[in-house]
């Protein structure tokens, strides 16, 4: 990660020597500076990730705001101001992968870097783990019900039913949750 967009939208006249725009700049990272939603959509682009200097309350928001733009690790900056404000939010849940702070050395921000990074990209794969298991029980529950329509009315128990609807999937060259979709939604509407 080389490119930041960071997001504060307290209005300060200038950045002091520990904000995050001065802090990484010394550092070496290119950085992009958004204090509203309309300037943060423009520079999503062109960053590696997101660092949010803000209170803890504003994360979530903001984190679906970004994210739902574009998939990218989010830190949040620690400073004294932006950590006494969260005081009462702490057990707010927020999804960050890393908290960085103003006294960070370049080694120790390059190590919290590297280690967002890494909880990003875990994070990202547990839930791409997630939507896939939660497909799969839907679709499981479509083959159930499916299976329990076969059976009432050809008066079968289940494991004839499961049969039946799994050689009609391969006879019609569709996947098994589609007959039982079809099946089920004809059996509903025959009902209605």
């Amino acid at each position: 990660m080389r490119s930041f967009l960071v997001i504060d939208v307290q209005k300060r006249e200038r950045p002091s020597s520990a904000s995050p725009e001065s802090v990484l700049e010394a550092y070496g990272y290119q950085v992009f500076l958004a204090r509203d939603k309309a300037s943060a959509g423009q520079k999503l682009q062109d960053v590696d990730a997101a660092i949010l200097h803000l209170p803890v309350a504003s994360i979530q928001m903001w984190g679906v705001e970004l994210t739902e733009k574009k998939e990218m690790p989010l830190f949040w900056w620690c400073s004294a101001d932006a950590a006494l404000s969260s005081t009462e939010d702490c057990e707010v849940d927020v999804s960050i992968d890393g908290i960085l702070a103003p006294g960070m050395k370049e080694h120790e921000l390059n190590w919290a870097l590297h280690f967002g990074g890494k909880r990003f990209f875990e994070r990202k794969q547990w839930k791409s783990e997630r939507d896939q298991l939660k497909a799969r029980l839907e679709e499981r529950k479509w083959i159930d019900m499916a299976k329990g329509i076969l059976g009432e009315v050809n008066g079968i128990p289940e494991a004839e039913a499961y049969e039946l609807l799994r050689k009609k999937a391969m006879n019609e060259r569709k996947r098994i949750v589609d007959v039982a979709v079809s099946i089920v939604k004809a059996h509903q509407m025959l009902k209605a």
